[in-house]
């Protein structure tokens, strides 16, 4: 087992660099070793058009910790409905660089820029999001309509609704 585990800028640059040609445009390094483990800790790349379908994680233990280590980071929250709640620039040493998204909150991100990485942190196991828990009022990630919505919520206000 190794003792220590680095994020550095080799690290950073390779996962920018892995998330360039893949098909979501982001990619992801696990810290964590296993799927099942209590803590998953994971650096992810993403590149101004990967569409993260808004979605929220309903177990009561499924918060998610949110740093940006590279690069500009778009968060937006959502109530029920899919009006904007909160509207979050994360940005390494800027006036916000983490936040704390709490379960059940419906949530998206978006890289501003290219070579985006942030830092995620939260509870285990991993569970894949269930298609109960994406947005209905968002596109699906095989719609045409990726590329509009994504243009929206880059100019989206506090209270706005798709469509």
């Amino acid at each position: 087992m190794t003792r220590l585990k680095r994020v550095d800028g080799a690290l950073l640059a390779d996962l920018s660099r892995q998330a360039l040609t893949s098909p979501r445009l982001r990619d992801n390094y696990n810290f964590h070793p296993r799927p099942d483990d209590h803590v998953q800790r994971l650096c992810i790349a993403l590149e101004p058009d990967s569409y993260v379908r808004p979605h929220r994680h309903p177990e009561a233990e499924k918060w998610e910790f949110l740093v940006a280590l590279r690069g500009r980071v778009l968060v937006l929250l959502f109530d029920d409905d899919g009006h904007v709640t909160e509207r979050l620039n994360l940005e390494p040493l800027g006036k916000l660089s983490g936040i704390e998204i709490g379960a059940n909150t419906w949530h998206t991100l978006l890289a501003d820029v290219s070579g985006t990485v942030v830092l995620e942190v939260k509870q285990g196991p991993y569970i894949p999001v269930s298609f109960s828990n994406f947005a209905d009022w968002s596109p699906r990630e095989s719609s045409n309509d990726v590329s509009r919505y994504l243009s929206w919520c880059r100019s989206a206000r506090l209270g706005d609704h798709y469509r």
